[in-house]
């Protein structure tokens, strides 16, 4: 082996710098392994593949589980399904009964004053004072209020004043017609040849145009009276009294106000006074009930709606005897005693009437169902069968319908019975709580 003396100096480097290469590339090689070794054991790769295989079968269970659930799910909904589509429907029934030996009918009302009447003026001027005022009850010719009106006095001194002179235009014209009288009796029977003929019929016609002139006097006289009566007339309507006994409902003025005369649209009225006892009870009825119910005499009861009731019986005092082409309904009214205020005009009353029998059956307005033929009901026979029957209505008050024809008293009907069930199938009846199986389910 060559020392390193043996060795040329050139060559001696190179071969130093090619082991140092090649230790360098060992200790990096062997610092790899060394790490790769630290890191990874020699089965984590199988490890691995083992934890995706363990996770994919669970997944697997789980997905056949969920879907083996679903589908008895299924099966159970089919299996009921099946089981209560199988099962006939149940339904309630009533009996149908003959209709009640008088039939109550309760329809709505609305009160109304006896008197109702508003106050206007009737001379213009301006409130001098008011004596009452809403709520107190005044009688017939009691001061209301009190106008003054200075332009009505005015006039009325000056109509006054043109009667006086009237009056005096009335003495002269008599005084005048007096002379040309005597005058002209005087000259007719003068001796013939004393007065020509011209001067006679000269004083005859001046003693006419005298009488003339008093007349035109008297009459001036008369239209002077009349203008002055008129206007004191006028003149007592600064008064403003009561028509009747009643009740102020309503003031409009206070002191100062003016006034005009007049019950335009345009004019405010004074006051608004209402008489209520007895006090008028008006009711609507249908067109079906109206010849039924117009009878005069008729006995009704009229009952308000609040926490104290108060109920009263009356007649039917008036009937309109016409039918409303707008609502098909007649109006009628009630007259009620009110001697204690308890109603009061423009209250919501409700009126009860008793409709006579006639011999026909009824069922609760639940058994009946419309359709695009008319009204029917769902029969229900002995043996469960399910028949639609037409029926005509008689009356109709809302709980309890009384039928005219279709059914007989003691047939069944179902109520609210299905749309699903048709015609000719069978169904189940419910029997009631506390009623043994096979009773007649009743109303």
């Amino acid at each position: 082996m060559p020392t390193p003396e043996d060795t040329p100096t050139g060559q001696g480097d190179t071969a130093s710098e090619s082991v140092r290469e090649t230790d360098y590339a060992n200790d990096v090689t062997e610092t790899m392994a060394h790490s790769v070794s630290t890191s990874f054991d020699a089965d984590t790769g199988d490890r691995l593949r083992r934890g995706i295989r363990l996770a994919a079968v669970s997944l697997a269970v789980i997905f056949v589980f969920v879907l083996g659930v679903r589908l008895w799910h299924s099966f159970e909904l089919s299996r009921e399904t099946e089981r209560a589509l199988s099962e006939p429907a149940r339904v309630d029934v009533v009996e149908v009964k003959p209709s009640e030996t008088t039939q109550g009918l309760t329809l709505p009302g609305q009160t109304a004053a006896w008197y109702s009447s508003t106050i206007y003026a009737r001379v213009n001027g301006y409130v001098g004072k008011w004596v009452v005022d809403i709520g107190d009850h005044v009688r017939k010719g009691e001061l209301l209020a009190t106008i003054e009106t200075p332009e009505l006095d005015a006039q009325l001194a000056e109509a006054q004043a043109e009667l006086r002179t009237a009056d005096a235009q009335v003495l002269a014209r008599a005084s005048e017609a007096e002379l040309a009288k005597t005058t002209h009796e005087r000259w007719r029977d003068s001796p013939p040849g004393v007065v020509s003929d011209q001067e006679r019929e000269e004083k005859r016609a001046a003693f006419e145009s005298a009488v003339a002139r008093l007349r035109a006097a008297e009459a001036q006289v008369a239209l002077d009276k009349a203008k002055v009566e008129q206007y004191t007339a006028l003149a007592e309507f600064k008064r403003v009294v009561a028509p009747f006994d009643g009740t102020v409902t309503e003031r409009h003025i206070d002191i100062g106000n003016l006034v005009t005369a007049g019950s335009t649209s345009a004019t405010t009225s004074l006051y608004q006074i209402t008489r209520n006892d007895p006090i008028r009870v008006f009711v609507d009825v249908p067109q079906n009930l109206a010849t039924e119910l117009m009878r005069p005499g008729q006995r009704v009861e009229v009952r308000t709606e609040s926490p104290d009731a108060f109920v009263a019986t009356a007649t039917v005092a008036r009937a309109a005897g016409a039918i409303n082409v707008q609502a098909r309904t007649m109006r009628l009214e009630i007259d009620v005693p009110n001697d204690k205020g308890r109603l009061l005009p423009g209250m919501y009353v409700k009126v009860g009437f008793g409709l006579a029998p006639r011999g026909l059956v009824q069922i609760p307005a639940s058994a009946l169902i419309f359709r695009s033929d008319g009204p029917q009901v769902a029969r229900v026979d002995a043996k469960g069968r399910v028949t639609f029957q037409k029926v005509s209505i008689a009356r109709d008050d809302g709980n309890v319908i009384e039928l005219a024809s279709g059914v007989q008293a003691g047939e069944q009907v179902a109520l609210n019975i299905s749309s699903q069930v048709r015609e000719g199938q069978v169904v189940a009846v419910n029997t009631p709580p506390n009623k043994p199986a096979g009773a007649t389910n009743g109303r």
